[in-house]
């Protein structure tokens, strides 16, 4: 037990909407940074209002200012597991002269006309396989945080 005392009110938790304000850095388990906010301003969310999935929320949830750590976030609690589903073949054809490559994010029209990302797999000259699953579904990731303030 610390001897230090202080006339200030005792530090409030993270609980369901609390406003938070923290630094964060979401990595892969190699520890190459997929998001990083540390070098920049923090960013401020409500937990439960959408801006962070829940469970990076979950993790949260008891932390208060001044806390840090680096929480392992299964892919369940983050981005899903990969669907198969999600990989669709297409023709060839509906790619016109687009120069392919795996890896390449192409955008495409959803069934409300809203932008949805693709990732070629794989192409021959008849088909084309496109992973419309989240770039980091089935990913182990690290997330780091440095809580600034809770209200």
């Amino acid at each position: 037990m610390s001897e230090f005392t202080s006339q200030e009110t005792p530090q409030q938790a993270i609980a369901p909407d609390a406003k938070v304000t923290l630094h964060f850095a979401i990595k892969l388990e190699d520890g190459q940074v997929v998001d990083s906010n540390f070098e920049g301003n923090p960013a401020t969310f409500v937990v439960g209002d959408g801006q962070l999935l829940d469970g990076f929320e979950n993790s949260l949830l008891g932390m208060q200012a001044g806390d840090e750590a680096v929480i392992d976030i299964l892919p369940e609690q983050g981005f899903g597991m990969a669907n198969p589903n999600n990989m669709q073949r297409l023709p060839r054809s509906q790619f016109g002269d687009m120069v392919l490559e795996p890896g390449l994010v192409v955008s495409f029209a959803d069934a409300a006309n809203g932008e949805l990302p693709g990732v070629i797999a794989e192409f021959d000259e008849n088909k084309v396989t496109v992973d419309f699953n989240h770039p980091l579904a089935g990913k182990k990731l690290k997330f780091e945080v440095k809580i600034i303030a809770v209200e």
